[in-house]
């Protein structure tokens, strides 16, 4: 038996701070899975006609949450797909309950790694601020508790090309799906 066989239809969902290269691993995931891509954040840019920084400057941060969660609970209603979320996704509770009804991964990113990678990035609200490398070490801090609630967790280097870092994924979940058999209906 595959492993999209044994996910029984089973989302996937990535989880982890901006730019641990959730987007790019999703898009990939999928495809090796034969499930469809979706990135929440794509998602509710779209539904809102805004951006990100849009909604974050006019509505504010919980505005933004609010709708963060609504995008979630209408792709969590669907099967057969691997989910990017927000980096931020997993602050607010309720969005566990969604989550929960499927497969977590958790792509842990070193900081160092994440800041070279967001270094001169303008389309990221939180670390628009001169002191954005503190920022963002306080984000990571106060998330990764809440990141490590994964079901499975994803080391990822500098140098882990996409193709490396989807093998694994897919090698740590079918080791997690086989670990858990008799509870193997996630859904």
């Amino acid at each position: 038996m595959t492993l999209t066989e044994r996910l029984q239809g089973t989302n996937l969902y990535l989880i982890g701070m901006m730019g641990a290269g959730k987007s790019s691993t999703g898009t990939a995931l999928a495809q090796a899975l034969g499930y469809q891509f979706f990135d929440t954040d794509a998602v509710l840019e779209t539904a809102a006609g805004q951006t990100i920084s849009e909604i974050f400057a006019e509505a504010g941060e919980d505005a933004f949450r609010q709708q963060e969660t609504e995008v979630l609970a209408q792709l969590a209603a669907y099967r057969r797909l691997v989910i990017a979320t927000g980096g931020g996704i997993v602050t607010q509770r309720r969005n566990w309950s969604y989550l929960h009804h499927g497969i977590v991964v958790w792509l842990e990113v070193p900081l160092g790694v994440l800041e070279q990678r967001l270094a001169g990035e303008t389309g990221r609200p939180l670390l628009q601020r001169p002191d954005w490398r503190q920022t963002l070490a306080d984000l990571v801090e106060q998330r990764q508790p809440l990141y490590a609630q994964a079901d499975v967790r994803v080391p990822v280097g500098a140098e882990d090309s996409v193709e490396a870092i989807v093998a694994q994924i897919l090698s740590l979940v079918d080791e997690r799906l086989r670990t858990d058999a008799p509870s193997a209906q996630l859904n």
